[in-house]
């Protein structure tokens, strides 16, 4: 989870492949709308991500706890991320909170081609973020994608080896 260019789908899909459990990108649980609203360059507001949010807390639901899978999504709020574990008994869930400095995931994003986020909804992500502070692993983006991978395979193993 984390604001908009700070690699959810590149991290996501990486961890993926390394811990051979699926990922899905929460941008395409968007209705049409949202995504038209995006593009135009106005941000979402909560009643925007009700019918999202919804259609990922079902998406999840359906899934586990029969296997496990990987999401990437935003989940800027921390009322959001109740939303989408709270049916859940909480080891099953784990927020992985990618973060990085605003310059930095603004270059990120001015740099993408073909993403319906422009960058001038980072300063709208920023503020709305609320960082977590359960079932959180926190790390800083600075930092190439194996390197990243490798941090979050160490304190996922750590956190299973401690129960």
């Amino acid at each position: 989870m984390g604001v908009s260019g700070s690699g959810k789908t590149t991290i996501g899909r990486a961890l993926s492949k390394r811990l051979k459990i699926p990922f899905y990108d929460s941008d395409y649980f968007h209705p049409k709308a949202n995504i038209e609203k995006m593009s135009s360059g106005i941000p979402l507001d909560d009643e925007d991500r009700e019918p999202w949010l919804e259609s990922i807390r079902l998406f999840v639901l359906e899934h586990l706890p029969e296997k496990s899978i990987i999401v990437g999504t935003s989940a800027l709020k921390e009322v959001y991320r109740q939303k989408l574990d709270g049916e859940l008994d909480p080891n099953q869930v784990q927020w992985i909170f990618l973060h990085g400095s605003y310059e930095l995931l603004f270059q990120r994003i001015s740099k993408r081609e073909g993403h319906f986020m422009p960058e001038s909804l980072l300063k709208s992500q920023f503020d709305a973020l609320e960082i977590p502070h359960r079932n959180v692993i926190a790390i800083h983006v600075a930092q190439n994608v194996e390197d990243i991978v490798d941090q979050i395979v160490e304190r996922i193993n750590e956190d299973v080896s401690e129960e």
